[in-house]
């Protein structure tokens, strides 16, 4: 009999970014997110959180449409399949949003209907309030082990300085 018990894996780090999905620099962040996910796998938590800014007319649609793919099991691919069509969301609006979840075989009946009833509208509205709260301003934010890295300024370095928080809390 041993009186080691077996090591609990590690919680994991969290890494929350506020975006905006008609937001072209959160578009372009999209590679560093993709990396971090391949880098870090389960040890990082990667949160999307909402910060539709005023000057993008579709990107309060998009965050609702974002929370109705959640419920349906596919938030991640519709996230990223949306931020792929910044330029095309920017043009066509809503219509965008239904087509991108039917192409990922989403029930994008529901999604109009969810657009029309407001139904997410409470998730969306608590990111924003929690994003100005901590000062996010612009999009992307990244907050990881409570430091707080505007994105939206410049995405130089940010990976690096994201990877290095990561590493500093994983060895903790």
């Amino acid at each position: 009999m041993s009186d080691s018990t077996p090591a609990r894996p590690a919680a994991p780090v969290v890494l929350d970014v506020w975006c905006d999905l008609q937001c072209p620099d959160c578009h372009t962040a999209l590679g560093d997110l993709r990396a971090l996910r391949e880098h870090y796998g389960d040890r990082l938590e990667i949160r999307l959180r909402h910060f539709p800014l005023d000057k993008h007319k579709y990107a309060f649609a998009a965050a609702q449409a974002v929370e109705e793919a959640a419920e349906q099991g596919r938030g991640r691919p519709y996230t990223e399949a949306v931020l792929g069509r910044v330029g095309e969301l920017n043009r066509g609006g809503e219509k965008v949003l239904l087509a991108v979840a039917s192409e990922l075989g989403l029930d994008a009946d529901e999604f109009e209907t969810a657009l029309i009833d407001g139904r997410h509208i409470l998730a969306v509205d608590a990111d924003h309030a929690e994003g100005k709260a901590i000062g996010v301003t612009g999009t992307p934010t990244y907050v990881i082990g409570g430091e707080r890295l505007d994105g939206g300024r410049s995405q130089e370095g940010l990976r690096a300085r994201i990877e290095e928080i990561a590493d500093r809390l994983l060895a903790e």
